[in-house]
């Protein structure tokens, strides 16, 4: 009686601030927040895994996107409910970070807030659940680290590693052969661009696509492909064994950055001042001719002058007659790419250019396609830069595998920097599931353990939806699982047969770093969602009459 006295006053409390707030009490409350995680897992549970079906979003322009990509979805998708929302961002976040696990850990806060339904409607206190859950968090992230395999860093990674983490994360965003032809290709580039005791720094790999041909055309290229080109008719569009001047000059008439004018009397005078101010970036353009002179007189190597500023046509005709290649106003980024894929310094001036600057690359060539030009520099030495060449007949095939391949760099990444894997389908999940019930459980006093049991049922989720998505029964699947992790076996689900097996025998590798994020963000969410008591919607309507 004390307690409806409390909530009512309370509740009228609130009124006699903000008579136009809406409220929602405990109970309303609570069965908001569950039945909202559970919609939104509703709706991601048939994506998760290889044989996960794709969802069409449709834009307000008509365009389409296809895709099972759980970040894709929620970033996407317009959600109205708040506490959906809410999950999303965390779900959103989850992949900011670590690059995978979205879906995973949206059904994850659903089933601990379904699970945790079962409880309360048996008079159970969400504090008490809460406290369960710490618990079983706790010993998550303890027997994660135990149940993990040791993986080589940088200085000698293992491919064959690299490549089953890859193909796990590509597998369950794209079809099968071409996941397979996308995982070697994220494989090369992040050992490419990898150093020792220096951090992966992804943005080396450049991602460049082409509206051309079909995906299975995609490629890695030893080098970086620039999406324009040579700006003079007359400049060679294939040049092989070139050197390579990347620089930071201005081949172009500068204009003064201040009001300023010239004054003159007759035409003999202005001629002269247009002729001095000109001196300048023709002096400039000839010192470039002259190394080019030097370095390559006498032989049949090319050159090529990328400066990151602009060449104007005065300058280009001057470069074009001694048969030099210019490329301008090219991005700051791809500059840095340039440097560690061809060798050679990044000058800031004309007084640095020497041949010991120079980059080399085996062939620089352009390739045309429609009114948009491309420019391809490849076969260089020693490439600590590349890129991946995406191709595809239409806009949303080519969206598609951006994310993937995103996703797939990061999985890679995330082994070399972890040196750390955990084996998947679900092997992760069904050995946590026993290893709560029968060893955490009986660590926990009181009626925390029906939080320790909700949390236990809830990482089930992961294999029954596995086995839902591939047509088998989630039950039977369950209870094979758990029989065999019980007899001592590291056993996850098989969706080609449906039946337990030895994911390390196949390749199927999952991210430490992904499995660690879920287990510290998926429980947070979940606990807050279950204390929440009463739901305010105010401060807007105060304003109105």
């Amino acid at each position: 009686r004390r307690t409806r006295y409390s909530t009512a006053m309370a509740s009228s409390s609130l009124r006699s601030v903000n008579p136009n707030a809406e409220i929602m009490n405990k109970a309303a409350a609570l069965f908001m927040n569950i039945n909202a995680a559970k919609g939104l897992q509703d709706v991601m549970k048939s994506n998760l895994g290889p044989k996960g079906t794709i969802k069409m979003l449709v834009g307000g322009a008509g365009d389409l996107k296809l895709t099972k990509d759980g970040n894709v979805l929620l970033k996407e998708m317009q959600i109205q409910n708040p506490t959906a929302v809410m999950i999303a961002r965390t779900a959103v976040a989850q992949d900011d970070i670590t690059g995978d696990g979205t879906s995973s850990t949206v059904l994850i806060i659903g089933e601990l807030l379904k699970q945790a339904e079962r409880y309360l409607n048996e008079g159970l206190h969400p504090r008490v659940l809460v406290e369960g859950f710490d618990a079983a968090k706790r010993a998550a992230l303890k027997f994660l680290d135990e149940f993990a395999s040791p993986a080589c860093g940088i200085a000698n990674a293992d491919k064959e590693l690299l490549t089953c983490v890859a193909r796990t994360a590509l597998r369950s965003k794209l079809r099968e052969d071409l996941a397979d032809k996308l995982t070697t290709i994220v494989v090369d580039a992040v050992t490419c661009i990898a150093k020792v005791d220096e951090p992966i720094d992804l943005h080396m790999v450049e991602i460049m696509h082409m509206r051309h041909k079909l995906d299975s055309d995609t490629r890695l290229v030893s080098g970086l492909v620039l999406d324009h080109g040579a700006r003079h008719p007359d400049m060679k569009k294939h040049v092989t064994d070139a050197f390579i001047l990347t620089c930071n000059i201005s081949l172009e008439y500068e204009k003064s950055e201040v009001n300023s004018s010239f004054n003159y009397t007759n035409a003999e005078q202005r001629e002269r001042m247009v002729a001095a101010e000109r001196e300048y970036t023709d002096d400039v353009v000839r010192r470039v001719i002259a190394l080019k002179k030097r370095v390559c007189d006498g032989t049949d190597k090319g050159f090529v002058v990328i400066t990151q500023k602009g060449i104007d046509p005065i300058s280009l005709d001057m470069l074009a007659k001694e048969g030099i290649v210019g490329l301008r106003r090219a991005k700051k980024r791809n500059m840095e790419r340039l440097v560690l894929s061809c060798g050679g310094v990044c000058i800031n001036s004309p007084e640095d250019l020497a041949p010991e600057i120079l980059g080399h690359a085996g062939e620089v060539y352009e390739h045309v396609l429609g009114e948009e030009k491309y420019t391809f520099v490849e076969k260089v030495a020693n490439p600590n830069s590349c890129t991946i060449l995406l191709k595809g007949p239409n806009d949303h095939t080519i969206a598609q595998l951006k994310d993937a391949v995103r996703d797939g760099l990061r999985a890679v990444k995330n082994v070399l920097t972890d040196e750390k894997v955990v084996p998947g389908a679900g092997a992760f999940e069904a050995a946590l599931n026993v290893h709560l019930l029968e060893t955490v459980k009986k660590t926990v006093e009181g009626r925390a353990k029906r939080g320790v049991e909700a949390f236990a049922e809830a990482m089930m989720v992961i294999p029954k939806t596995l086995a839902e998505n591939s047509g088998y029964d989630a039950q039977d699947v369950c209870i094979a699982l758990t029989d065999e992790v019980a007899k001592g076996n590291k056993v996850g689900l098989d969706i080609g047969t449906g039946e337990p097996f030895d994911p390390t025998t196949i390749g199927v590798y999952d991210n430490y770093i992904v499995k660690q994020q879920i287990l510290h963000s998926a429980p947070v969410i979940a606990t807050q969602l279950l204390l929440v008591d009463e739901v305010m919607r105010a401060g807007v309507n105060m304003r109105k009459r």
